[in-house]
């Protein structure tokens, strides 16, 4: 028997901040559960021929936001699938209903400690461009906690090993899945 067939029916979005894990835990959930990953900003970055920090510095972070939207739709569209999406995407209401009624949702949550150390190791994310990185983490965290705390599963990832991570969101996204049921 399959354990992991009941996971296979819908899509499984990620929601968090930046350095928390959504495209390499991603990644691995859709291995281990034999589906295909899709990036939202990688996806992005396709359709738009440019990166995500062109696409800020060039046409702002509005355009990007509305290429982000209509990227997703697109995506939840598709048959199931991983869904790594950008940090700013589920603050998005029509983006956060999109993903509610097609997907599940779950919010990958670290201590913002683990996440500084971690994003301070790229310098390819536009909103931390010349910044404090824990400053911008916690202002990004006071403002999209929120929404996210709307997403179906929280995981408390901490700072765990990606393989780890992939094992709690499994085991959660079961749960969510046993409560569901008619």
């Amino acid at each position: 028997m399959d354990r992991y067939a009941p996971l296979r029916h819908r899509t499984i979005a990620l929601v968090g901040l930046m350095g928390v894990g959504k495209s390499s835990v991603g990644r691995r959930l859709a291995a281990a559960l034999d589906l295909p990953f899709r990036d939202a900003d990688t996806e992005v970055e396709a359709a738009a021929g440019r990166s995500v920090s062109d696409i800020f510095a060039d046409l702002g972070e509005a355009a990007f936001r509305e290429g982000e939207r209509r990227v997703i739709a697109r995506l939840l569209d598709q048959p199931p699938h991983v869904l790594a999406t950008g940090g700013g995407a589920f603050v998005n209401p029509e983006i956060r209903a999109l993903i509610k009624s097609k997907a599940i949702s779950v919010w990958l949550k670290a201590d913002l400690d683990v996440l500084t150390r971690r994003v301070g190791r790229k310098d390819t994310r536009p909103l931390l461009s010349g910044k404090d990185a824990r400053t911008v983490l916690q202002e990004l965290a006071d403002a999209r906690y929120p929404a996210y705390a709307e997403a179906d599963i929280t995981v408390e990832t901490g700072d765990a090993a990606h393989h780890v991570a992939v094992e709690q969101v499994i085991r959660a996204i079961g749960a969510y899945l046993e409560t569901q049921a008619p």
